[in-house]
């Protein structure tokens, strides 16, 4: 079975990773860990501000070294959890990316966490769990990550 594990470094990456470690199997499993980087220019006109794309090209660089190093702690722990893995960091639309390399790499099943949007931050940024679940040729696993524990406080009674 050939698994792809979409993250981003966030409680909902890490929930979906350990939700993999947790329910897969790991004899013939491979593991595919991705991540998605978001390509700041596109949001920015050079005509308008030619200094914040000087930027954005900058800060793309170590926004790479930081997927990579995110995609290989994760490999790092599926590896040590007995899976056969493999690391890929691209860069553009989390949804498209995401389909695209399920479907280029043969992808049995796709793991991603979902971060729970609603309302306008659904809207603005969209739902790539839900663009995924939607468009994607194989199936999808789509992970939601615990909410805290409330606190109580016992108040003593009089």
């Amino acid at each position: 079975m050939k698994i792809l594990l979409a993250i981003d470094d966030s409680k909902f990456g890490e929930a979906a990773l350990q939700t993999l470690i947790a329910q897969a199997r790991t004899k013939g499993t491979e593991v595919r860990v991705m991540n998605v980087i978001e390509e700041v220019r596109a949001y920015i006109s050079a005509e308008m501000m030619p200094h914040l794309v000087h930027y954005a090209i900058a800060m793309e660089d170590e926004r790479r070294k930081q997927a990579q190093a995110l995609v290989h702690r994760a490999a790092q722990r599926l590896h040590k959890a007995g899976f056969h893995v493999s690391e890929v960091v691209d860069k553009g639309d989390p949804k498209v990316q995401i389909i695209d390399q399920a479907a280029k790499w043969g992808a049995d099943l796709i793991v991603l966490g979902s971060h729970g949007w609603k309302g306008l931050n659904r809207f603005l940024m969209g739902s790539v769990s839900d663009a995924v679940t939607r468009h994607a040729t194989c199936s999808v696993q789509v992970v939601r990550a615990r909410a805290a524990t409330p606190r109580t406080t016992h108040r003593k009674s009089r």
